[in-house]
């Protein structure tokens, strides 16, 4: 079914780089979710009405704010989809993740009023009667919440949408919080105690907890976190296969919504190799990678000296020096300066998150090993805080 909606309602579907096949998608999300929600409301909310159910008309005030969150969603789509501006150069993406935290927010008010009225309902508690009609709009409402889980995930996976992705979360766990009332339902007129109260704190906290999880998504992406590993993998062996190229380092990411990746990257090449063709290289790198995967990225580009046995041999030594005071650090951007009594060995270290040593420590650390060591040699040390270290050990900064 989810195929056929997308055929009639998206054109050009397979084309999800284009904002305005994008913003059609996120229409579809969301009327989508508008249309099932209010149906859902509508019935849970007389049922529960009739019944004198709680947790029912809880899992119904729950269903119109999933309603509620289907607009913030649709009109979130509209908004990111507009083109870059002079205030904006970056475009309008990121205003889909202050939707996300608006739905989040949302949420986590309709679980705490929630919480609140099962609470007086556990300490004035009412009798509620076994329904087959309820029993069958509960039993609708879940397999309802399950196809919208399902949509929302492949489409949000599709086009990578994190209000979509919060919306498929939320549908789960409002499958879990109705499957709470249904059993409520079902179990309290067996027992002879009222379990609707209980049931509607479990369903706040089911309502409570999708909230939390949305919101902490949500300000990772706009605090700006770590890119993930599969980016990172992806741009350092896509540089890796250009001929030319003899490392890469210092990999800055910064994502401003789905479609609009922005990177930085050092990139080292042999210094004998003529500046122009170096340059050419590293040209060729920044069209093609834009072409194929859509990134923005600038190369800073680093000669290398290669082939020189007596730096080689210095640059292994200075890495077992580095490694000796903590074997977590890597070093790049390694030159020497030779002197008439004295050798300048100029290089970053790489010092990632999980090193707890200080900056200044690890300076003086290895500049005294090193002249201790041999007393002809000179260090100048730049640190270089790494952000993302690849399953292979090539570190790479953002």
């Amino acid at each position: 079914m989810l195929n056929l909606l997308i055929k009639l309602f998206v054109k050009d579907n397979e084309n999800i780089k284009n904002s305005k096949v994008r913003e059609n998608y996120g229409k579809l999300s969301s009327i989508v979710g508008i249309a099932l929600n209010m149906i859902l409301f509508a019935t849970k909310f007389t049922v529960g009405t009739l019944s004198g159910s709680v947790s029912i008309t809880g899992d119904a005030v729950n269903n119109l704010s999933d309603a509620g969150s289907s607009v913030i969603s649709l009109i979130s789509f509209k908004w990111s989809s507009m083109p870059a501006d002079d205030k904006h150069p970056f475009g309008h993406a990121r205003i889909e993740y202050i939707a996300s935290s608006i739905v989040a927010f949302i949420i986590l008010y309709i679980g705490l009023m929630l919480i609140q009225t099962s609470y007086d309902k556990i300490l004035r508690p009412s009798e509620i009667e076994f329904s087959i009609i309820a029993l069958g709009v509960l039993t609708f409402s879940i397999a309802a919440k399950l196809w919208l889980f399902s949509v929302n995930r492949k489409l949000g996976k599709r086009i990578d949408s994190s209000i979509m992705r919060a919306t498929a979360a939320d549908s789960l766990s409002d499958v879990m919080a109705t499957s709470a009332v249904l059993l409520s339902m079902i179990i309290s007129p067996i027992i002879h105690f009222q379990l609707d109260g209980y049931m509607g704190i479990v369903v706040a906290v089911f309502i409570i907890l999708s909230g939390i999880k949305i919101l902490k998504e949500t300000l990772n992406r706009i605090l700006g976190q770590a890119p993930s590993q599969e980016l990172t993998e992806l741009i350092d062996s896509y540089i890796r296969n250009y001929v030319g190229v003899m490392g890469l380092h210092d990999l800055v990411v910064h994502e401003y919504g789905a479609n609009r990746c922005f990177a930085s990257i050092h990139v080292e090449v042999d210094s004998s190799v003529d500046i122009m063709e170096s340059h050419e290289l590293v040209d060729i790198i920044e069209r093609d990678i834009i072409t194929d995967y859509g990134i923005h990225l600038v190369i800073h580009m680093d000669p290398i000296v290669k082939d020189d046995p007596f730096v080689d041999e210095i640059r292994r030594w200075t890495e077992k020096v580095v490694k000796s005071v903590d074997d977590t650090l890597t070093i790049h951007d390694f030159r020497v300066v030779k002197g008439a009594t004295q050798n300048k060995l100029i290089f970053d270290v790489v010092v990632p998150y999980k090193c707890k040593k200080d900056d200044n420590k690890i300076i003086d650390e290895i500049a005294n090993r090193i002249n201790e060591e041999n007393n002809t040699m000179f260090a100048v040390i730049t640190i270089d805080r790494s952000y993302v270290t690849l399953s292979n050990h090539k570190t790479i900064k953002e």
